[in-house]
């Protein structure tokens, strides 16, 4: 049994670091950011299925959902599981991201496990594209301990999905669904 540091306690680390690097700067974003860190997706998506049962009224509400479970690899772009008008929606937020190497998009059939059941009601999904050429090496072996994460990748990470969610919370209009 691994200890779990790139996946996914590198994914639960960028998305609370998100949400405090959004409050450190004092911004308040129009609509709710929820970080929520589920279990058991690799033995049943116990989590996240009971967040869909628990929420399956309220997918109108859910605006978008961002998943981080791809390791803490530098960040390259955010993949998309949506309509194609969502790039030219986020094209300063890409633009912003590029000064980073952050910048790219790419339009995916599916983002994540645990965000599936929202991807399948038709939410507009993200996650961070990230350099993958170590993550298998080390994903669900006894290797996958903490000294394999790279801090200053890690930070780009958080800086990646800070200014992600940020943006999507404060879009003026409602991404297509």
């Amino acid at each position: 049994m691994a200890t779990g540091a790139i996946d996914d306690g590198a994914g639960v680390a960028v998305s609370m670091e998100a949400a405090n690097l959004i409050q450190k700067l004092h911004l308040k974003p129009k609509r709710t950011i929820r970080v929520i860190a589920w279990m058991n997706e690799e033995n049943g998506l116990a989590g996240s299925k009971q967040y869909a049962k628990d929420h399956e009224k309220e997918w109108s509400n859910h605006f978008a959902a961002l998943e981080t479970d791809g390791g803490a690899g530098h960040p390259i772009g955010l993949n998309i599981k949506g309509k194609f008008e969502i790039k030219k929606m986020l094209a300063p937020v890409s633009a912003v991201l590029q000064e980073s190497g952050a910048g790219g998009t790419n339009f995916v059939d599916h983002v994540g496990a645990d965000i599936e059941p929202m991807e399948k009601a038709n939410v507009p999904a993200f996650s961070p594209i990230q350099d993958s050429r170590f993550y298998f090496n080390y994903h669900h072996t006894a290797a996958d301990t903490l000294d394999k994460i790279v801090p200053k990748e890690l930070a780009e990470n958080s800086a990646v999905v800070a200014v992600a969610a940020y943006a999507l919370a404060n879009l003026e209009q409602p991404l297509p669904r």
